[in-house]
């Protein structure tokens, strides 16, 4: 048997296992020359699912795109990718990629570039910050197609008359003054995804960076660092504020024990859709921004999403590169948000009505994407991201100082793809 076709055997077995909803042979269908293959994960609300029969409906004859369905979970479908592309599998045309792996798959040369009028239909009317996130080496290699980012959640009731926090500090300082019953804080402290997410958003509201554009460590162990802040933050948090479930939560789980009436939570905006149908639920959840490091700075908050990337093995790359276009279409885009809850990339979009319709927090949404800042755009991000987990997990247990200065020396393993 053949490299590529006992990797083909591999992966079918690996998606199998993982629960992906795949077609015959495999995956994508190959049997016609016009067909175009987007690998990525399966989409519970139809969102995707509306755009891919817009998208065919539009273009008849033209091309027909795929549903290839994966798992929901971001590193289930990550390594599906990785096996894939690394065996330079023809059957992907187009990749839905979390944005975490633009430098990765460019530096592995997995992905081709968008250039000339893909380029400026990549980035047309796009949220700047989002750009950042599809950058790579002064190249654009994917067009940004949905995104999520988190907003600060409470319950009226539990917050009485009390202010609406601005900062962590006056959030834990308002639960606590709420008491032990209520006065929760509830985040994503898991050792995930997640937790990286929360430590990004951390040091970058606080003026900080994990690592620069060129790769170079920036945190810093010293106090009033940006790093040490966001220790400390996850540490009081845990310790003062926390959930007894911090450890082991994440989205889900989360919005679960907050919907029994806990104070605070912060979290990506499925937690209204949840509650939008019980009016009592919904008139008694506020929305706000994220909370701020320091007062009077915003707060800079981890995008999420999805981007469409080409691959560099596929048969059919024009067309892929026309229907990914299609895919990211306004009316798709609107589909996405809609039915998904997966927020446009175009900045014109949130004046669309019914995305407003949808979600009455859509310009809080917006103002919150326009300062949001990606995690490491950085060839060796998985690594990257072990290393945080590896080093800020329980966040109870965080002695920021020392934990920060393991941290340094762990990024710097990672970032060569070294054991830590």
């Amino acid at each position: 048997m053949g490299s590529v076709a006992k990797y083909r055997l591999l992966a079918c077995l690996t998606i199998a296992i993982g629960g992906a909803v795949v077609g015959a042979g495999c995956g994508g269908d190959s049997g016609g020359s016009n067909t175009v293959n987007w690998y990525v994960f399966n989409e519970p609300g139809g969102g995707y699912d509306a755009a891919v029969d817009n998208c065919n409906k539009q273009n008849a004859g033209k091309f027909k795109i795929n549903y290839v369905r994966l798992p929901t979970d971001a590193d289930q479908q990550r390594e599906l990718i990785v096996r894939r592309l690394a065996a330079k599998d023809e059957d992907i045309d187009i990749i839905g990629m979390d944005v975490n792996w633009t430098a990765e798959f460019a530096e592995a040369e997995w992905i081709v570039p968008w250039e000339g009028q893909n380029e400026q239909a990549a980035t047309e009317d796009r949220i700047d910050a989002l750009l950042q996130g599809a950058e790579y080496q002064d190249k654009i290699w994917v067009a940004p197609f949905t995104t999520n980012t988190q907003l600060l959640w409470y319950h009226k009731d539990a917050l009485g008359n009390r202010p609406v926090p601005e900062t962590w500090d006056e959030m834990i300082e308002t639960a606590k003054q709420i008491g032990p019953e209520k006065g929760k804080v509830v985040v994503q402290g898991r050792r995930y995804e997640g937790l990286v997410v929360w430590f990004n958003t951390l040091v970058e509201s606080g003026g900080g960076q994990i690592l620069d554009e060129e790769g170079n460590v920036t945190l810093r162990a010293e106090p009033g660092s940006p790093g040490v802040k966001a220790a400390t933050i996850m540490k009081r948090t845990a310790t003062e504020a926390g959930t007894a479930t911090i450890s082991n939560d994440k989205e889900d789980t989360g919005n679960d024990a907050f919907q029994g009436g806990l104070a605070f939570m912060v979290n990506y905006p499925f937690v209204y859709s949840s509650v939008a149908e019980d009016k009592e639920a919904a008139a008694n959840l506020g929305y706000a921004r994220y909370p701020a490091v320091e007062k009077g700075k915003p707060s800079r908050v981890t995008f999420g999403g999805i981007n469409l990337g080409v691959s560099s093995y596929s048969k059919n790359r024009e067309l892929a590169f026309e229907a990914a276009k299609c895919l990211a279409a306004p009316e798709q885009q609107v589909q996405a948000a809609v039915k998904g809850g997966l927020f446009p990339t175009r900045e014109s979009l949130f004046q669309n009505k019914e995305i407003r319709d949808a979600y009455p927090f859509a310009d809080l949404v917006r103002e919150t994407l326009r300062d949001g800042v990606p995690r490491p755009v950085l060839p060796a991000y998985a690594d990257i991201s072990l290393a945080i987990q590896d080093k800020l997990h329980p966040p109870g247990d965080i002695d920021p100082v020392p934990a920060i200065e393991d941290l340094q020396d762990a990024l710097e393993k990672a970032k060569e793809g070294k054991l830590f």
